[in-house]
């Protein structure tokens, strides 16, 4: 039989969790031929672990403790690392603890994947549940990053991989600062479902402002030479232009000049020792049992 190992990253969203592996284990009953394990990666969560119970259908449920608060990100790169050095597994499902990955959507995924196995999945957001100043902000990262990578990346972490493409990423410098720019750099082919960004489960969004930049600077980041390259052909373009554009020309040459410099500092964030040691972050482990 094949084997799904779903990896889910937490930070004390303990609510959520639970909910989501209820639906989970709803979602997934109909696949007889599949195993399906659970991964947590408990991200030095500061309040109390409610008691768990795994799910029927769920062959495992595992808690990987970690001693220090790194990020969603980070948690997703770990994960990734520890799963292709220590589990045996088939294919890997990535996706958030709060429910905005909805559970009923693992249909698609695991029978996408079943249909050309070969090939990794990734939720192509179709429809966003945020409100319309969020959509607006998303609109503008994924033309900027389009504008100065030519890169297309409409989708996050929700997403099922081939054991193959877990082993080509698990050691990408990059994965430790974004999945899905990692992705669309590394993975040529894949293939697509469409996917409604589900409401959060239980409270409000942790993520802010400040944190939703650095997030859409992050995927730009992973393809820093080709930014750096199409920002030198605006430069020259726009100095061609200066007899039209007047002062205006000097403003937007800065303020690229800028944006370059705020991505390469991003870059920094793609550590590969600290990737490659991740595992000295690791507390313990906890299997859950029924």
């Amino acid at each position: 039989m094949k084997k799904i190992i779903i990896l889910i990253p937490v930070f004390n969203d303990w609510k959520s969790f639970q909910k989501l592996i209820e639906e989970i284990n709803k979602n997934i009953i109909d696949f007889e031929d599949i195993i399906f394990e659970c991964l947590v990666v408990n991200d030095a969560s500061t309040i109390d672990r409610p008691t768990l119970i795994k799910p029927t259908h769920i062959n495992s449920l595992e808690i990987l403790n970690m001693k220090k608060n790194k990020g969603h990100a980070r948690c997703n790169a770990f994960g990734i690392r520890y799963i292709f050095k220590n589990k045996e597994f088939d294919n890997l499902i990535l996706m958030d603890g709060d429910g905005e990955d909805r559970p009923v959507e693992i249909k698609s995924l695991v029978n996408s994947i079943k249909n050309d196995p070969k090939k990794s999945v990734v939720a192509k957001r179709i429809q966003r549940s945020e409100g319309a100043f969020f959509q607006m902000l998303y609109q503008v990262h994924k033309l900027i990053t389009y504008i100065f990578t030519g890169k297309k990346i409409n989708f996050g972490n929700y997403s099922i991989l081939t054991k193959e493409d877990v082993e080509k990423l698990h050691t990408k410098n990059s994965l430790w600062s974004s999945f899905s720019g990692t992705v669309k750099k590394n993975l040529k082919n894949l293939n697509e479902i469409n996917s409604i960004r589900g409401l959060r489960y239980f409270g409000p969004s942790q993520m802010s402002f400040l944190k939703l930049i650095i997030h859409s600077f992050s995927i730009i980041a992973v393809f820093k030479y080709q930014v750096f390259l199409r920002s030198s052909l605006m430069v020259i373009l726009i100095a061609n232009l200066n007899m039209y554009l007047g002062s205006t020309s000097i403003l937007l040459q800065l303020l690229i000049v800028i944006f370059n410099l705020l991505i390469f500092t991003i870059s920094l964030r793609e550590n590969k020792n600290d990737l490659i040691n991740s595992h000295e972050n690791l507390r313990n482990k906890e299997v859950i049992k029924q």
